[in-house]
C-alpha cells in the first residue's frame, strides 16, 4: 500500500522565522524534497546560490515568466519571487514529499494548483518581536523594516485559509510542531493508495 505525496507549504511574515525552521525539518527528513525560489532580490550574507534561492535578473525572471515556468509569481518589497514548476511537479510524480515556503499570495495560488497542498502560517506573539527580529538581522534599513511589518500585518489576515498555525516563539516547540504537522499529514489515511488507484467508499 502507498499513499500520495505531500506538498506541504509554510509562509508567514519576514522575520517568523520560515528558513530556520524550514532547514531544520530538511536536516531531520533527508528526504524531503525542498523547493528552491526564484528572486531577483540580491543575496544576503552567507546565503547561497541554489540553495537558499535562485538569484536572477529581473530580465531573466520575466523571461521565465513568460515562458510558463513558474506555479507562482509575486512582487515582495520591491523584489520579484516565484516557484519553478518543474521541479515540484516531477517531484511529486516520483512520490516524494515535498517543502516550499512562499509568501503569502504565493501558497494560495499553489493551493488552488495542487488543492491538496497543506498550507501552515508561522507567525511570533507579537509586533514587538517580530520588530527585534527584524532588527536584530541588520540587513535592512528602518525603512525596509517598516516596509515589512506592513507587508506582515497585511499577511496575518489571511491566517484563517491555512490549514495550520505555529507561533514561532521558541524555535524547539515550531519545529516539533512542524515536524508533528508533516508526520500527521503522511499518516491521513487520504492518501493511502492502493493497486495505483484510491480506495473507494
Amino acid at each position: 500500500m502507498r499513499r500520495s505525496p505531500v506538498l506541504l507549504i509554510v509562509s508567514g511574515p519576514s522575520g517568523s522565522g520560515k528558513d530556520s525552521l524550514v532547514a531544520e525539518l530538511r536536516a531531520a527528513e533527508p528526504n524531503l524534497a525542498y523547493s528552491v525560489s526564484a528572486t531577483t532580490r540580491a543575496p544576503r550574507p552567507g546565503e547561497i546560490n541554489g540553495v537558499h534561492y535562485h538569484f536572477i535578473t529581473r530580465n531573466q525572471f520575466d523571461q521565465m515568466s513568460a515562458a510558463g515556468e513558474f506555479l507562482e509569481t509575486c512582487e515582495y518589497a520591491g523584489n520579484r519571487y516565484g516557484t519553478p514548476k518543474r521541479f515540484v511537479e516531477e517531484s511529486l510524480r516520483s512520490g516524494r514529499d515535498v517543502i516550499m515556503k512562499p509568501e503569502v499570495n504565493g501558497a494560495l495560488a499553489i493551493k488552488r494548483i495542487f488543492p491538496s497542498a497543506v498550507l501552515v502560517f508561522l507567525n511570533v506573539s507579537s509586533d514587538d518581536v517580530l520588530l527585534r527580529r527584524l532588527e536584530a538581522r541588520r540587513t535592512d534599513s528602518q525603512e525596509a523594516i517598516e516596509t515589512r511589518l506592513d507587508i506582515a500585518k497585511r499577511e496575518e489576515a489571511h491566517t484563517g485559509a491555512y490549514d495550520y498555525l505555529i507561533v514561532n516563539d521558541m524555535f524547539d516547540v515550531a519545529f516539533a510542531q512542524l515536524r508533528a504537522i508533516l508526520t500527521a499529514e503522511r499518516l491521513k489515511t487520504s492518501r493511502l493508495v492502493q493497486g495505483g488507484q484510491r480506495p473507494t467508499a
